[in-house]
């Protein structure tokens, strides 16, 4: 006795669920596909967009050049003064560099010291929030009266930008770690260092690299901000003293040319650190699985 719903080749119902899956998986293909085209093609177009337009109101208004030059002229600008150009950005990123690397190192240090002795945080956390909340434009001057290298003193401003965004992020992530795997870890008898190298460090991670992305900009602001107040001072001039020094010589064109150049190294250090954070969470973090699913 057979039943109505099974022929000769067995139940029928598998036979028609493969095309079903199949159809699904395709169409989340095609969706990721087109994701990756216009996570690029979009702000490429709107790019050329922008700048056609841009071209366009200075033809249709006849702007003259020294109010707002055409990108045809910005871009003469920027390839006819590239080595002056390009030496500035070296020290404008040098510094930024820099000072993100000391930002880091600092706020995440002190990050791991808040979170091991709460008199310590209790004690220090207000004055960091202190700093960050003061304008770095009013410290700035007071700095380069105090601090004899200019280096020195623009590394100060563009860390205390960078800084607090690193240290309350970490302290966030150190301090959100699953109460469930704590107590499994204090059941285990784990020691402090334990608890702090295997649970708390790698569940900070995320809110580590989330504030280093924050503070990947902030430095670089930082240090424009610096190279504004500081000037030269035998150390050289930045992109922040040559937009200054073309705004004094009505040189617009090489004005957006270095505003470019700051833009397009904020874009950079974006992209990079945004890099860091996909290797680095890719494999186990929902933040980068929910992108690849």
């Amino acid at each position: 006795m057979t039943d109505a719903s099974t022929g000769p080749a067995g139940p029928s119902a598998p036979l028609t669920a493969p095309p079903v899956v199949d159809a699904e998986e395709a169409r989340r293909a095609r969706g990721r596909r087109m994701e990756r085209t216009a996570r690029w093609l979009l702000p490429l177009v709107m790019m050329v967009a922008t700048i056609w337009l841009w071209d366009r109101i200075v033809a249709w208004n006849e702007i003259p050049h020294y109010i707002l030059p055409g990108p045809g002229l910005v871009w003469e600008s920027l390839t006819t003064d590239w080595p002056i150009l390009w030496d500035a950005a070296l020290l404008t990123g040098r510094i930024t560099l820099l000072a993100l690397i000391i930002a880091v190192i600092g706020g995440a240090g002190l990050a791991i010291l808040f979170n091991q002795s709460r008199m310590v945080e209790l004690s220090l956390y207000p004055y960091a929030v202190i700093l960050q909340v003061t304008p770095v434009v009013s410290i700035a001057p007071l700095i380069f009266i105090y601090v004899s290298s200019k280096t020195v003193g623009m590394l100060l401003c563009a860390w205390i930008v960078a800084f607090f965004p690193v240290l309350s992020s970490t302290t966030l992530g150190l301090n959100s770690v699953d109460h469930n795997l704590r107590d499994l870890f204090r059941i285990y008898g784990a020691s402090r260092w334990q608890r702090l190298t295997m649970l708390q460090l790698p569940s900070a991670l995320p809110y580590f690299l989330g504030g280093l992305k924050i503070a990947g900009g902030l430095s670089l602001i930082g240090a424009v901000v610096a190279e504004l107040v500081a000037g030269t001072g035998g150390v050289g001039a930045g992109l922040a003293f040559r937009i200054q020094e073309a705004g004094y010589r009505l040189n617009i064109a090489r004005m957006f040319a270095a505003l470019a150049l700051v833009a397009a190294m904020g874009v950079f250090i974006f992209a990079a650190l945004s890099l860091l954070s996909h290797l680095l969470l890719r494999k186990w973090h929902e933040s980068a699985l929910s992108r690849e699913g």
